[in-house]
């Protein structure tokens, strides 16, 4: 989360290209959004398991990072391809995710959802309900993606969830009977998917880092080079992580 905020702060200085990274989780963390409240994670069982907590600096519900893609774009707000409302980018980088996903046969889709959510289907788990234009496979949500934007940058991370259980995230949070908790799982397993799942077998890291690569550079008519943190974004992390991703206070003030 500190690389990407120091992505952010870079590009939006110009001090580095509009940048896409691909990366996964070590250990598995659980990740709240910005705004959300520390008390619907069981810190209990979450430490019962050695899994990591993080606040995010973008918005939404909980995503366990267990056996994903993770992926960040960061520019500055004036790229052509970020420019624009929220809703403009993100559905020009859903285009790219879109295209990456039909690199390895999925066809998925980026559109309104005709569901709406009830008050009673509020939930703390980001992957229970697809947002309008979320991408979804077959109704289900397999994308999870948000958006951040501050000093002239904008930040846009998601997970593609490659295989495993993808309800596992139920077993750490806080419900108020294990009732709630097994109808919560139900739900979720109904409502959301993995690569694993859709096709009918372990997908690695490096396939969909592949695939999402050639995703972006196909839709958005993109070619990019590798390349390494420069000194200011090592500086920033370093000091990012300081302030807010180590410090305990900072992840669990609300």
């Amino acid at each position: 989360m500190a690389v990407d905020e120091a992505l952010l702060e870079s590009t939006a200085a110009n001090q580095s290209p509009p940048t896409l990274r691909l990366y996964d989780w070590d250990p598995y963390t659980l990740s709240l959004g910005y705004a959300q409240p520390v008390a619907d994670v069981d810190m209990d069982l979450l430490n019962t398991r050695q899994w990591g907590l993080v606040r995010r600096p973008t918005g939404g519900k909980a995503i366990l990072h267990a056996d994903e893609l993770t992926y960040s774009v960061t520019a500055s707000e004036k790229n052509k391809i970020l420019s624009g409302s929220v809703l403009e980018s993100y559905q020009r980088l859903s285009q790219a995710l879109l295209k990456g996903l039909e690199a390895v046969g999925i066809i998925a889709d980026s559109k309104l959802k005709e569901e709406k959510k009830m008050p009673s289907q509020v939930s703390s788990v980001c992957f229970q309900h697809p947002s309008d234009y979320e991408i979804t496979y077959n109704r289900k949500k397999l994308i999870g993606s948000a958006q951040a934007r501050k000093k002239g940058g904008v930040l846009q991370h998601g997970t593609i969830p490659l295989y495993g259980r993808i309800s596992r995230i139920i077993n750490v949070l806080a419900y108020s009977s294990e009732q709630d908790r097994e109808l919560a799982e139900i739900n979720l397993r109904q409502r959301a998917t993995t690569i694993e799942e859709i096709l009918n077998r372990k997908f690695s890291w490096m396939e969909m880092a592949s695939a999402i690569r050639l995703g972006f550079e196909e839709a958005l008519n993109l070619q990019f080079f590798i390349s390494d943190l420069n000194d200011f974004e090592l500086k920033r992390v370093k000091r990012i992580l300081e302030e807010k991703y180590v410090n305990d206070q900072w992840t669990k003030r609300i």
